[in-house]
Formats: C-alpha cells, structure tokens, sequence
C-alpha cells in the first residue's frame, strides 16, 4: 500500500473504527476519510452507492456495526440480524464494483459455534450451532465473511476478514443496557464505589471463560493486513489467554477500588461457555499483541473516567 492511498474506516468514531484511524496516522498513512452515521447511512445502499462514486476509496476497512451484549442481543434480533447485513453487504458489494484494492472486514468470534473445540481454529466455521444469545449477529457477520470469501475466490480481490475476540479500550460503550461484559463491569463497580460501595449484582455463574484483546492491537492486526496480502481469507485476532468471568470481575474491582460484596445472578444466562482463539494463523505471519491485561483495563477505566460526564450513575 501507498502511503497516500485513500482508505475509508467505515465505523471511524466507533472503539474500532477510533483505533485503526490512530494506529495508521501513526504508520504515516495520509489519506483516510470517514462519515459518521449522520452524513451516511450504510443501510442505505443509494446512499453508499453514491458515496462510492465520489469518493472512490483504494481500501474499505468495514468496522461498522450495530453491536452489543446478551441483552441487546436477545431484545433486537431482527436489527441485529438485518442492519449488520445492509451495512456489509453494502461495502463489500460496492468495494468490489469500485475495484477497491483491499477490503478488511472485521466480525467476532461469536461466528463460531457454541460447542466447538477450543482454542477455536478458522476450520471450526459453520461445523456445528450458534449461541442463542448472539446468533442473530453471528449469522450477519458469518454472511460478512463468506462474502469476501466469494469475492476472493471468484474475482481473485484482496478481500480478507478479521475476527476478534472480546475487544475493549477507549471509546467503548458504558451504556448498561447495550454494553458488553467489561465495560458494563468497570461502570457497575465504578458507580457502586461512589454510591459507598454498595453491592454489584453481575450476570450467570462467573464461572464461563472468556479472552480479552486492547483495541489497540486490533488496531495493529488491521494495520497488519494493510501492509500485507495475507493468503487466506479467514483469521483470527486474539491473545490465545483467558480467564474466567469471576477473576475479571475481582480484577476490574480491584482496579476500580470498589470495596463492596460481588452478587451473581444465576438465573440470568452465562452464554457461550468458553471463547479461547487459536491465533496461532496469524501469528504465523508476524502479528503478535502487545498489552497487558491488567494494563489494558487501567487505561480503559481511566478513559471512562474522564469521558463519564457522558454516563449519569446509576442509582444502587
């Protein structure tokens, strides 16, 4: 890639989208757009057709989403299922018709079944069922990657996905009834520590494994694959380590400080039992991450501590 390529990050205010856009101004690339969902909706394919042929962008890097955690998941599964869908299959057709050079496409590990072996590998795709609590989401993002497989074998285009494991960092979302399981952790322990460190009632067992990657690194594996043709179409990004949601929930405590007693709800579902990924493919190649755990979620609660004005405390 040149470094005045024009690269488009679709989802560039979102953690993802946020991350890629810093980490390849910091590999010198010069010629990056965005639109937030206000100037283009990319369920609209009139409008993103149109912005196709004015813009004409070299690389589409697809980290547009609707996302979210259980709850999200169960109450909006048709959203989940067709806005996911509208959005990618808007950028990868139009990236193909517009010729783009390379197409990144980032999705989850939740593509994979519930069961599978772990660590989960690239060949466990579509070799058994989806978890329940995300299926909706998975089976848009499984469509994502078949897509760009399509593509790639059909057209022979540098299309290629990326599937991440629990990504966090700055620029998350500490909204309660939207959020994912960390930063719903480290706002729930945040506000019971103000409120006199009062009890936090979390989600299941805390007993289901779970692996966490800084956004930052995701941020490297896409800048990874820009300035690589990487031969196959599928690839994990992870940490290969995980830990079991209780220990992250006495890790985020300690971090945060609170001082107060740990409630598990076991009549709310635990989901997929384990997501370990084997990232052995990639790493293969030469991408290795690089932040602590522990480190991660000290910078992650010290961003959200200077954005909480965006977040009103719960009452506990």
């Amino acid at each position: 890639m040149m470094k005045n390529n024009k690269i488009y990050i679709a989802g560039h205010r979102g953690m993802v989208g946020a991350a890629v856009w810093r980490a390849l101004e910091a590999e010198g690339y010069t010629n990056l757009i965005g639109r937030t969902s206000a100037e283009l909706d990319l369920r609209d394919q009139k409008a993103v057709t149109d912005f196709f042929e004015i813009e004409k962008p070299d690389v589409v890097i697809d980290a547009a989403a609707r996302v979210g955690g259980i709850l999200a998941n169960n109450n909006y599964p048709y959203q989940f299922l067709m806005e996911n869908m509208q959005i990618q299959n808007n950028l990868i057709d139009l990236s193909l018709k517009h010729d783009a050079k390379k197409f990144i496409f980032l999705g989850s590990s939740c593509i994979y079944p519930k069961q599978a072996p772990q660590p989960l590998k690239e060949d466990y795709l579509l070799t058994s069922s989806l978890e329940p609590t995300n299926e909706w989401y998975a089976i848009a993002k499984i469509s994502g990657v078949k897509a760009c497989e399509a593509i790639r074998k059909q057209f022979k285009k540098d299309f290629v996905s990326l599937m991440p494991t629990n990504l966090y960092g700055s620029h998350d979302n500490f909204d309660l009834q939207t959020s994912h399981v960390m930063p719903a952790m480290i706002r729930k322990f945040h506000d019971a520590k103000l409120a006199g460190d009062t009890p936090v009632t979390l989600w299941g067992s805390g007993t289901p494994m779970r692996e966490f990657l800084h956004v930052d690194d995701m941020a490297k594996a896409v800048c990874f694959a820009m300035d690589n043709e990487l031969p196959d179409n599928l690839y994990n990004v992870g940490t290969g380590e995980d830990l079991t949601i209780k220990n992250l929930a006495l890790l985020i405590q300690e971090i945060v400080g609170h001082k107060g007693d740990i409630v598990w709800d076991s009549e709310k579902p635990d989901g997929t039992p384990r997501k370990l990924m084997d990232v052995d493919k990639l790493k293969s190649l030469g991408w290795q991450p690089s932040i602590d755990l522990k480190d991660g979620i000290m910078k992650t609660y010290h961003w959200f501590l200077e954005n909480q004005d965006k977040y009103k405390q719960v009452k506990l």
